[in-house]
């Protein structure tokens, strides 16, 4: 046979093959692979050769060693049932997911890897081809290994003199049985910086790279790491600089070699952290003052911070002087004693000036309800002491001033006014504006109307007062004529009047606004106006709109009936009507439903509402009916109709129109089934992993939940801070004092079973005391979407701590003081018994409230620093302190507001080993001291009267005057017995001589 023959039967072979295909290959990672438990791990895997669509679809299953024939199935991207049981609730809440790369190659994710995650994994591509022709699945096999890599560090707080050395040891070991590299880096982070830099690292191939900041200096031998046995890795830092200064610390990862060749880091590790000051040479001292506001209103509050940078500023002595234009204030000397000068005591004990230091760098000045005597140069003075008692031994003095500007209420006040519907026709709203710019205090503000018809008549539309109460004039009360008039409030200075419906031309001429701004007694009234014109077409038309039932259940029907008004029947004209709705939740303008014309003929401008609407005609009435009302229905309705002339074609302009009033319908949602355990509880632990439960006791199957948990801190008065928030989709959200890498690590909300979800601390310490509640929300899926149904708040549950220590002795009992209004009174706090050597401690006085919420009044730290939660009581407490031991409580002039139950709360601090940080070791709290106030005394008769000598004998005057009056009577008696005696004698003495 020859070449040409056999190329035609070769072709002719091909044909009856018809067209080749190519064959499909599932490709997976390959294995084994060891990670380590706890970690995240992704597993790669991709198809080629396929037909079909060009985004496959993927399943993952398991073969365990303890049933290696049995398949376990995971995830699929395809069926949301394909899952096992053992893996439902780690799908669910996305611990266990599929990323798709492209179409035709994905990533499996474990999120948290555990022991029972080993095993021959499977990766399986549905066929969508013509014919099965190739492999369908590919295998590989992952083993679990325990972590055992730690790196650690002491923590410290260096301050350093730039051009100094410094050195940092980190302790790195690990005991993996697979063949593992270590590498150890040393990185700094400074200020609000979230990306660290890099020092220098010493890689898993036995390289020091060192970071683009310190190049030049590793290259000077300025930057070295050294390794100095097994396992300690020292840094070397030369001439240090102030650009050093930050946190500094170590981080340690193990490296390990796959199959494929490559090296994957399985751990990695962080140190707690040194933070290192660096200070510049000359500059030992300095100071700064800073305004949160320079440029002040009478009235509001100007508060001065003084900053005083020094190295090891917590050991030295500073005493501060604030001055306004070169004239004492007050000062503080180093023992945190205020002292106010003359002029300025009486505004102070008013609570109208506090001054205190939060700590010894950091000083604060505050002026309630500044005037413009404040206004001028603020300065402040610090003066360094050579030792903490001699305040004569002045060894530096540094100030620093800032210029304060006080201007009168209202200087700066600007008023607009505006409209966005300066001409419109009768039944038409009108939309007004009033915007205020630059109020510094509360705004009150009315609109005035000023009819054309009748000058120098205003009639009183609606007010709005300073603390938002809103009132409508008597000639816009009824809501039938012109609707439901809304003033509102848009933003700080924005306020919008909106009357639904014009009634006439009369609604049309001048409208007033005006904006009154009050502070400390005065006020400054601004006034603007706006032109409207309301014009009426030939004919008179009136519509009114009204529904039966304004508020309905989801899924029921309702109507609305547009009732027409006019001097004419509708059936003599032309006539149309258009259905306006706007959502709840306003977007836009107002959205058109619907529209009849004359003709009979109806068009949706919403084609959904079709299949669910109803549109008639009954003689001067139309109406609308809406069928299985839904959330989105929920809104404001209104109704507006067009009349022609008799005789005449719809076409161009309408001889008249109307729009009726806004009525509104609300959807009420399916009612919530949804309960949570409110017991509050505890939860006590020593030093471990805590767990806080939150159980949902009745909800319906068919809902998801989204949960919130958050954190009281121990002070009674604290604001719940939000942890984490998973809504029901399980995405997670953190709070701002939550968001940081170490504490998402520490902090985890995970749904423990159907009923329960879970908040895990790790390795809990004494920053978590406090407690902690979830806030459990119901959604339901209603056919457009998902929807809140209801909440529910848990109980609080308490976490403590097993404190190393017995309770602090203090008085436990509860007793009584009284004291007179406008005295001092002073609440009794005192340690019974020595304190123990290298033992600080701190102290906070609480006010018990009725509502069981106590609120923190003082707090006297361990440093000694003061601190006032309640700024507006600071100017009238004080911590005299005549011994270590002695915390009592001073009020400077009680007041009958302060009377109450007040206690103190003890707390002994030690340091846990020579420059670590200090530890809580023990708590105690006093018994209840209850203070009266006595009015005060009101003439100097009552003083006199009210002293116990002179009470006591006007008790008993009484007594003693029927005791005068009885001896008076006895003498009496006695002296006319012996003067009769005495006539008796004569007598017969005389009938004797006769």
């Amino acid at each position: 046979m020859g070449l040409a023959q056999c190329l035609a039967a070769a072709f002719l072979f091909l044909l009856l093959l018809g067209p080749t295909t190519a064959q499909r290959v599932v490709t997976v990672q390959e294995g084994p692979l060891y990670r380590v438990r706890g970690s995240h791990v992704t597993l790669w895997c991709k198809v080629s050769g396929y037909q079909g669509p060009a985004e496959q679809n993927f399943q993952w299953s398991i073969y365990l060693p303890s049933a290696p024939e049995r398949e376990v199935q995971i995830v699929s991207t395809v069926d949301p049932s394909f899952p096992y049981a053992i893996y439902t609730q780690r799908v669910r809440s996305r611990g266990i997911f599929v990323e798709r790369l492209q179409g035709d190659a994905v990533l499996l994710h474990i999120t948290e890897l555990q022991d029972r995650d080993a095993g021959q994994y499977e990766c399986h591509t549905p066929n969508t081809d013509e014919r099965y022709f190739g492999s369908y699945s590919a295998k590989m096999n992952l083993s679990v290994i325990p972590d055992t890599l730690s790196a650690s560090m002491a923590p410290q707080a260096l301050t350093l003199v730039e051009g100094d050395a410094v050195e940092l040891t980190c302790e790195v070991s690990k005991s993996t049985v697979q063949h593992t590299h270590l590498s150890v880096g040393w990185y700094l982070l400074q200020g609000a910086e979230h990306r660290p830099k890099e020092i220098l690292t010493l890689s898993k191939d036995f390289i020091l790279k060192p970071g683009p900041s310190y190049e030049q200096r590793f290259l000077e031998g300025d930057v070295q790491l050294n390794r100095v046995g097994n396992t300690t890795y020292k840094l070397l830092l030369r001439g240090v600089k102030p650009s050093d200064q930050g946190q500094l610390y170590c981080e340690a990862a193990e490296w390990i070699e796959d199959p494929d060749e490559t090296w994957k880091d399985i751990s990695c590790k962080e140190t707690e952290r040194t933070w290192l000051a660096v200070v510049s040479q000359g500059r030992d001292l300095s100071v700064d003052i800073a305004a949160a506001e320079r440029s002040l209103a009478e009235g509001d509050t100007l508060q001065l911070h003084c900053m005083v940078e020094a190295p090891k500023s917590i050991s030295r002595h500073f005493q501060v002087i604030w001055l306004l234009n070169e004239r004492e204030v007050a000062r503080v000397d180093p023992h945190g004693v205020l002292t106010w000068k003359e002029e300025y005591e009486e505004r102070a004990k008013l609570g109208q000036l506090r001054a205190f230091k939060p700590s010894n760098a950091v000083y604060v000045l505050t002026i309630f309800e500044v005037g413009l005597k404040d206004k001028g140069t603020y300065r402040c003075s610090v003066s360094e002491m050579k030792t903490h008692g001699d305040l004569h031994s002045i060894q530096a003095n540094v100030s620093s001033g800032i210029q304060v500007n006080v201007k009168p209420i209202g200087s700066h006040v600007r008023l607009s006014v505006s409209t966005s519907t300066p001409r419109v026709t009768v039944g038409d709203p009108l939309i007004l504006q009033c915007e205020v710019q630059g109020a510094t205090g509360p705004v009150s503000l009315r609109w005035w109307h000023l009819p054309p018809q009748q000058p120098g008549h205003r009639v009183l539309v609606a007010a709005m007062e300073q603390d938002g109460t809103r009132s409508l004039g008597s000639a816009y009360r009824d809501g039938g004529t012109r609707g439901s008039l809304r003033l509102e409030k848009e933003s700080p200075g924005t306020f919008t009047l909106v009357i639904p419906s014009t009634l006439g031309e009369d609604d049309g001429g001048q409208y007033r606004c005006e904006a009154t701004q009050w502070s400390r007694g005065q006020n400054w009234t601004g006034k603007g106006e706006v032109a409207v014109t309301v014009s009426s077409m030939g004919l008179s038309l009136h519509a009114t709109l009204r529904s039966r039932v304004p508020t309905v259940s989801y899924g029921q029907s309702f109507e609305l009936f547009c009732q027409v008004n006019a001097s004419y029947t509708l059936e003599e004209v032309p006539a149309s009507v258009r259905w306006l709705f706007q959502p709840s939740r306003p977007t836009g303008p107002l959205q058109e439903l619907v529209q009849g014309f004359p003709g009979g003929t109806v068009v949706w401008a919403q084609p959904q509402l079709q299949r669910k609407a109803q549109l008639s005609k009954a003689g001067t009435s139309f109406r609308l009916h809406i069928h299985s009302a839904l959330p989105a229905d929920e809104g404001t309705y209104r109704c507006e109709v067009e009349v022609w002339r008799r005789n005449t074609l719809a076409l161009g302009q309408p001889a008249a129109s109307t729009s009726s009033n806004a009525v509104e319908i609300k959807v009420v949602l399916p009612e919530s089934k949804l309960r949570v355990a409110a017991k509050d509880g505890s939860v006590e632990i020593a030093s471990s992993n805590a767990a806080i439960d939150c159980r949902v006791v009745l909800a319906p199957n068919n809902s998801q939940f989204a949960v919130t948990w958050y954190f009281l801190p121990p002070l009674a008065d604290a604001t719940p801070l939000q942890i984490v928030r998973a809504n029901y989709d399980s995405v997670l959200e953190y709070g701002s004092e939550f968001s940081s890498p170490a504490q998402k690590s520490r902090f985890l909300s995970q749904r423990a079973s159907s009923n329960i979800f879970q908040l895990q601390i790790l390795s809990a310490d004494l920053r978590d005391w406090g407690r902690y509640y979830c806030v459990v929300e119901e959604w339901l899926w209603l056919v457009d979407g998902w929807y809140k149904l209801g909440e529910g708040t848990s109980g609080r549950t308490t976490l403590k701590f097993k404190l190393p220590e017995g309770e602090p002795e203090v008085e436990k009992s509860n007793h009584s003081i009284s004291a007179r209004e406008g005295e001092e009174a002073t609440l009794p706090c005192r340690l019974q018994g020595a304190l123990p050597p290298g033992t600080h401690l701190s102290a906070t006085w609480f006010r018990a409230e009725s509502g069981g919420r106590d609120s923190a009044l003082l707090t006297l730290r361990r440093d000694g620093s003061v601190e006032y939660p309640q700024q507006r009581r600071a100017a009238g407490l004080y911590l005299r302190r005549p011994s270590a031991g002695d915390f009592s409580l001073t009020l400077g002039s009680v007041q009958s507001p302060d009377a109450g139950a007040y206690y103190c709360q003890l707390q002994k601090w030690q340091r846990q080993g020579e420059g670590r940080d200090w530890a809580l070791r023990a708590s105690a709290r006093s018994g209840y001291i209850r203070l009266t106030a006595a009015a005060p005394e009101s003439t100097v008769l009552s003083r006199i009267c009210s002293s116990p000598p002179l009470l006591n004998f006007i008790l008993y005057l009484p007594l003693i005057l029927i005791l005068l009056l009885a001896l008076a009577v006895f003498c009496w008696y006695c002296k006319f017995r012996k003067s009769k005696k005495s006539n008796t004698t004569g007598w017969m003495m005389e009938l004797e001589g006769n």
